[in-house]
């Protein structure tokens, strides 16, 4: 439409006007065109393009807004400053498209993006709070909560290097500590916590920055009143988590008819109580409540000490009981006996017989020897004269060594208990009355000569040891030997009294026999065939035999013979062997070897006799001890009878079998009538 043309009309000319505007404003409005809200992350770099503008060619486009971090580079929107959501998180700009002459005005949000860069604040470094022990399991002992300029959410962890479980949190977003367990005033008294806050969930690692914070949480443990009080000293015992504290009591003395002056001294101490509580301490007061009928003791209601107000004229134990309750809360009390003993004064301290001791100590453990006579232990004796009925010995009377635990004194006699250096030690020794704590004192010098370390022998001991040992082996030894002589000696006496006895049983039955037979048993196995009396070719035994003699008319009877034989056979047993005599029969005749002389080579054994026996004499064979050979030579020297005894002596076993001849006087008349054919 041409809206120049003169012949237009006023109402054309306006609508034609309307239609360039319209269009115009149509034009501007599609070219200035952009995307809000816009989301842009603070901590940017100067210069950042926030936004694009979409415009027409020739177009241009304004901030209308005054300071702000915001610029206009051609069609883009760019950060002119570093943004930080912290202190702005939503700008609102004001955009101006100019066109032709023509303009229009929008606006830009754009917000502002957080980004974590700020760390978790707690209000203080260090809380202090307190709770009573005994408090209930989940109660509360307060939150302490962090905040982070990034974000309301925070997640906590609870520690204590002291009490690991005596704490709790509630969770791990709930600041709010617990109780865990019982707690205990005695035991703790004071717990340090470490509260740590971090923004990034706990449970798995962060994408992005972590920041943590933490804070110190001391908490008091205070006391509760829930225990008596305690008499002390005593001894604590625990049971089931309750304390209890036992006081064994305590003692005095006084004397009969006196009345003690002042403050009545007690043992272990002085009677006092304390609050079972430590953290309270409430005062106690103090009350006799048994054992003073007769009024003669009071006590301090404050204090507790007891005084007396009259003296006692009997001599007896008084057991008094005493209460001890807090002033505050009565209802925690507890009791103890006091036990006062009357008993008559001692006249006289104990006092030692010395007025200084002298030891020798050699050894760890070994009794102490008097210094002065060393053979003798050193004995440490007080007497006392109130027991001079007893010799001056009372039984109450303990002796300590002054300063030194070295020492120890048992049954008044003196032992080292350690290793100590030789040396020379001046100590006090310290004689003690505990029935009234009567003491004496005197001087005692200990010279230590210690020949070892403890437990050790030294080289006189090893030397004693060794000495000893030497004579008990040496008389071991001339045991051994006695006896192995004596065991021979004695088989050698049974052998030769075992062929006396074959001797005698033939001599016994001379009347069944011929003739009596001799055996030597060492010619047995000799090799010298050419010597009188040796063995045969055989290498039997060599028998002496010879015919008897007709018998001797008017002397022999047959009657003696037979009494004889009996008296022989009681004396020997039947059944002795008479192999000897059987054998003579048939062995080869040879000569005697009775003789006087005795042979003494080497190898050569014999049977010798101390006079020479004729074989047609009637001799009868008696044994006798070995030890009649002194009385044998006195024997020999008497002029013999027609009727002798032949003795056999028991010989050592090379000697062979001893023979010789005695008096028949001393024999029986049977044995006077005796007469035996050789």
């Amino acid at each position: 439409m041409d809206c120049i043309d003169p012949h237009l009309s006023v109402g054309k000319f306006f609508i034609c006007l309307l239609l360039v505007l319209f269009q115009a404003s149509n034009a501007t409005s599609q070219s200035c065109s952009f995307e809000s809200p816009v989301q842009f992350q603070e901590n940017n770099s100067v210069g950042d393009v926030v936004t694009t503008i979409s415009v027409t060619p020739g177009e241009t486009i304004a901030i209308t807004n005054a300071n702000v971090p915001f610029g206009i580079n051609g069609n883009q929107l760019i950060a002119t400053e570093v943004l930080d959501r912290e202190e702005t998180q939503t700008y609102a700009l004001g955009i101006r498209c100019t066109l032709e002459g023509g303009s229009i005005s929008k606006t830009i949000v754009v917000i502002v993006q957080d980004v974590n860069d700020n760390k978790p604040i707690f209000e203080k470094d260090l809380y202090q709070e307190k709770v009573e022990e005994l408090s209930k399991i989940d109660s509360s002992v307060g939150e302490f909560p962090a905040t982070d300029l990034d974000g309301p959410v925070l997640y906590y962890t609870l520690t204590s290097e002291s009490e690991p479980d005596a704490f709790k949190l509630r969770s791990q977003s709930t600041p709010e500590i617990l109780v865990n367990r019982p707690l205990d005033y005695d035991k703790v008294k004071e717990v340090q916590l470490i509260l740590r806050a971090q923004d990034t969930p706990l449970t798995s690692p962060p994408e992005g920055p972590s920041f943590t914070a933490t804070t110190t949480i001391m908490i008091s443990i205070t006391d509760t009143d829930n225990r008596p009080p305690w008499f002390e000293p005593c001894t604590r015992h625990t049971i089931n988590e309750v304390v209890i504290c036992q006081n064994p009591g305590y003692t005095g003395r006084i004397n009969l008819n006196e009345q003690e002056t002042g403050v009545l001294p007690l043992k272990p101490g002085p009677l006092y109580a304390v609050d079972g509580d430590f953290g309270i301490k409430e005062e106690i007061t103090y009350y006799i409540i048994a054992g003073n009928e007769d009024g003669l003791f009071q006590i301090n209601p404050n204090s507790g000490n007891i005084t007396m107000l009259r003296p006692t004229d009997v001599v007896k134990e008084i057991a008094l009981t005493v209460l001890a309750a807090q002033t505050k809360n009565t209802h925690q009390l507890a009791t103890t006996t006091v036990t006062i003993s009357v008993q008559v004064k001692s006249l006289h301290a104990p006092e030692f017989q010395k007025t200084q001791y002298e030891a020798l100590i050699t050894s760890v453990g070994s009794m102490a020897m008097d210094l002065t006579n060393k053979d003798q232990p050193l004995q440490i004796i007080a007497t006392d004269e109130d027991y001079i009925g007893a010799g001056g010995i009372n039984p109450n009377i303990t002796y300590s060594i002054e300063g030194s635990s070295d020492f120890a004194i048992i049954g008044g006699y003196l032992f080292l208990t350690k290793d100590l250096p030789q040396s020379s030690v001046s100590l006090q020794v310290v004689a003690t009355d505990t029935s009234n704590d009567e003491t004496a004192t005197a001087a005692l010098r200990v010279e230590l000569t210690l020949v070892g370390p403890s437990g050790e022998f030294g080289i006189v001991d090893m030397a004693a040891l060794g000495a000893t040992l030497g004579v008990l082996l040496f008389l071991c030894v001339l045991v051994i030997g006695l006896l192995v002589y004596r065991m021979r000696k004695g088989n050698a006496a049974w052998k030769k009294i075992q062929e006396a006895s074959m001797f005698r049983s033939s001599l016994g039955q001379a009347n069944q026999k011929e003739g009596i037979q001799y055996t030597n048993e060492a010619f047995q196995n000799d090799d010298d065939r050419s010597s009188t009396g040796s063995g045969g070719p055989e290498g039997r035994s060599v028998l002496t035999s010879w015919d008897p003699p007709k018998p001797v008319e008017n002397i022999h009877s047959e009657e003696v013979n037979q009494s004889s034989s009996e008296r022989l056979r009681t004396q020997f047993p039947d059944n002795a062997s008479d192999s000897g005599s059987d054998r003579a029969d048939n062995e080869k005749e040879v000569k005697p070897i009775l003789t006087k002389e005795r042979r003494v080579e080497e190898g050569y054994k014999s049977v010798w006799f101390k006079e020479d026996i004729d074989p047609n004499a009637k001799e009868e064979v008696v044994i006798i001890p070995e030890n009649q050979d002194e009385h044998s030579d006195e024997e020999d020297e008497k002029p013999l009878s027609d009727s002798r005894k032949v003795l056999f002596a028991e010989t050592d076993l090379d000697s062979g079998l001893g023979v010789k001849f005695d008096d028949p006087a001393d024999d029986s008349e049977n044995d006077d009538k005796l007469n035996i054919d050789l």
